[in-house]
């Protein structure tokens, strides 16, 4: 890994303190969940399967293009990685995408059961990009948890070109998807989310 050490550090420290962050809040318990970054237009870099986030290093990051070929020798990337790739290719301002397992949106994923979270009224959501007042609306939409993974891409990439505006998405009892312009960005909508699904379940749970 002597490439990313050397041109790309900055951003692979960027993805390990995210990883870390994210697992002592528990949205990414042991190995569960994936990050990535950007580099140019042609790659990007990501976690590598099985690395446990609350200890990952240089070494668990690895490069792969967006054709989908690993880049990093002896290095294997997630059975998740095209759901990245197919947002890098969608929008050229996408620089990050992180997906997590935190408890709250899991469970919310099951509760819905394969429709849509509508989130309104949380001050919180003006932390999201564009999105100017509390009574505005932000839609998450819930898909099957797919095991074909390029099936479960296409039915993403087909509800992005009707809703150009969405901002993340849950696979149901699996986890949740967000990205942003970087990683500072990207690592702060999931904050942003993850607080939203910890008052929605509450909400859910307090409201007969």
């Amino acid at each position: 890994m002597d490439e990313l050490n050397e041109h790309h550090g900055d951003t692979a420290d960027a993805l390990i303190s995210a990883a870390r962050f994210f697992h002592e809040r528990g949205w990414m318990p042991a190995t569960a969940g994936n990050l990535s970054a950007r580099l140019d237009d042609d790659r990007m870099l990501i976690t590598e399967s099985g690395q446990h986030k609350g200890q990952l290093g240089p070494d668990g990051l690895m490069l792969v293009d967006l054709e989908g070929n690993v880049l990093s020798p002896d290095k294997q990337p997630s059975a998740e990685t095209f759901l990245h790739i197919i947002l890098y290719r969608r929008w050229p301002r996408i620089g990050a995408v992180m997906h997590t397992h935190s408890v709250n949106a899991t469970v919310l994923s099951r509760l819905a059961q394969g429709s849509q979270i509508h989130l309104r009224d949380y001050e919180i959501l003006t932390a999201l990009p564009e999105v100017t007042s509390h009574d505005a609306e932000v839609i998450v939409p819930i898909f099957g948890n797919e095991q074909d993974i390029p099936q479960l891409a296409a039915r993403v990439d087909e509800h992005m070109t009707q809703h150009p505006e969405l901002l993340g998405y849950l696979i149901e009892g699996h986890g949740f998807y967000t990205w942003g312009e970087d990683v500072a960005q990207a690592r702060h909508h999931v904050e942003a989310f993850e607080f939203l699904f910890e008052c929605e379940l509450n909400m859910r749970r307090l409201t007969p």
